[in-house]
């Protein structure tokens, strides 16, 4: 797409602090609607940031000069968090659990090629239980050519305890580990400052237990972050594409174990919880 038509499409907001306070202090609409239209939004990016996305491999470890996979969340969240906070969106911000995440990387933008950042949000059909869930489905262009998608599920509202919750299937960990790692209390502030998400309850103890938890715990895209490069680094091949869903909650100062199958599956354990269960697809 050529610079002039990104031209009327606002600039992609970023994740500053008064992004946050705004997140933060949302109340809900009252009363809820019983229906909610799909919301979209496009938002430009002028250009790549290269040394943000040059920090971000440095810290995780991937090698070469590309794009990892899965720094194109940080992109997505951007968007994310701005159609969230969007008045059609009725809902609180603060509360809401990411489910499950899927990247798929589809082409390359070039070094200053602009990029066009679509977001549509959708209301999933309540549960039996009554659960209440959302889907961003975001994708980027680059003169009309599709560079990245990803796919976020959130829970809103939990379901009724005595409703009637879908059966999970078994978790099976692939035998083998590839690799471990351990957080230390500061690996919270240390993705904040690589993503621009300073949520309380990844950075210390004292300000997640102002947001109602007892420990801090790491966002759940770092633990999938360190899993795309620990992989790509055991099979010496980039991840095209990775789905997961994410389980249980990491404490900061867990030791983290990932176990990877043959066929793209793995698992992330943190003591003898399941984290993190995930399917990826290589180059």
């Amino acid at each position: 797409m050529p610079t002039s038509s990104l031209a009327p499409v606002p600039a992609l907001p970023a994740m500053g602090v008064f992004t946050l306070l705004r997140a933060l202090f949302k109340r809900p609409r009252r009363p809820l609607p019983s229906a909610l239209p799909e919301l979209v939004t496009e938002y430009r990016l002028d250009s790549l940031p290269l040394d943000d996305i040059a920090r971000y491999r440095s810290a995780f470890g991937f090698n070469g000069e590309r794009v990892p996979l899965t720094w194109w969340y940080l992109l997505a969240q951007r968007p994310h968090l701005a159609t969230m906070l969007e008045p059609a969106f009725p809902f609180r911000i603060v509360g809401l659990v990411h489910m499950d995440n899927a990247l798929e990387e589809h082409g390359a933008a070039a070094p200053g090629q602009p990029m066009l950042i679509r977001t549509m949000l959708r209301l999933l059909p309540p549960s039996s239980s009554g659960a209440l869930r959302c889907v961003l489905e975001t994708t980027g262009t680059a003169d009309g050519v599709p560079v990245f998608s990803c796919a976020s599920t959130y829970l809103i509202r939990r379901g009724s305890r005595g409703g009637t919750k879908p059966a999970e299937p078994e978790v099976t960990s692939p035998a083998a580990p590839i690799a471990q790692w351990t957080l230390d209390a500061g690996a919270g502030r240390r993705y904040a400052r690589l993503s621009g998400d300073w949520n309380p309850i990844h950075l210390a103890r004292w300000s997640a237990r102002l947001m109602g938890m007892r420990a801090p715990i790491i966002h759940g895209m770092h633990t999938l972050a360190a899993s795309c490069a620990a992989i790509e680094k055991d099979r010496g091949r980039q991840v095209m594409r990775i789905a997961c869903r994410f389980r249980a909650p990491v404490a900061l100062g867990s030791s983290v174990t990932l176990r990877a199958g043959p066929d793209g599956e793995f698992v992330v354990e943190s003591g003898d919880k399941v984290a993190v269960t995930g399917n990826c697809s290589l180059r």
